[in-house]
């Protein structure tokens, strides 16, 4: 049996999904495209701790309210071009997620990060580079709040969806 993980992501209100993921679909390449936007806070909680993420996330999700952030630019992702999101309280609630779960983190995991939403990887830097300018002549600086927290199976390709979760009102 292969290693499944759990992905853990930030949600994003409706208007900044379709936003973000009509520039993924028009940019990402499409044979590597198996996923809509989204801003990933754990690439990899171990498949041993399913009861317990389950148990855990819904609870703390509950005892925030929901983190005010913002799209403050463009962010160079190498082969990539991603929108780079400011949000202290979205980064605070991750550090608690992540105390939680100390000791079962992977290396990727255990370091505070850099939100964001990936836009477009794995291309040549030249395309990367285009992307962006094209990008940083258009307005991308937008306000919002998470709505909640998702969780998902690693499945090699698309995620399978297991729980959506949202902030205290």
């Amino acid at each position: 049996m292969a290693f499944e993980p759990f992905i853990v992501t930030a949600e994003l209100p409706g208007e900044i999904f379709s936003w973000a993921d009509g520039l993924r679909r028009a940019h990402f390449p499409p044979e590597r495209n198996h996923l809509s936007a989204h801003v990933t806070l754990f690439h990899a909680l171990a498949p041993s701790l399913r009861e317990e993420v389950l148990r855990y996330l819904p609870r703390v999700v509950g005892e925030y309210p929901a983190p005010e952030a913002r799209i403050t630019g463009l962010m160079d992702l190498g082969g990539g071009t991603a929108l780079r999101i400011e949000s202290p309280a979205m980064s605070a609630l991750r550090e608690d997620i992540a105390e939680h779960f100390h000791g079962t983190l992977t290396a990727q995991d255990n370091h505070p990060k850099r939100l964001h939403v990936t836009v477009q990887n794995k291309v040549e830097r030249a395309a990367a580079r285009a992307l962006q300018a094209e990008l940083a002549a258009q307005p991308i600086e937008r306000a919002f709040r998470f709505t909640g927290i998702g969780l998902h199976l690693y499945k090699g390709g698309p995620w399978e969806p297991l729980g959506r979760w949202s902030f205290r009102r």
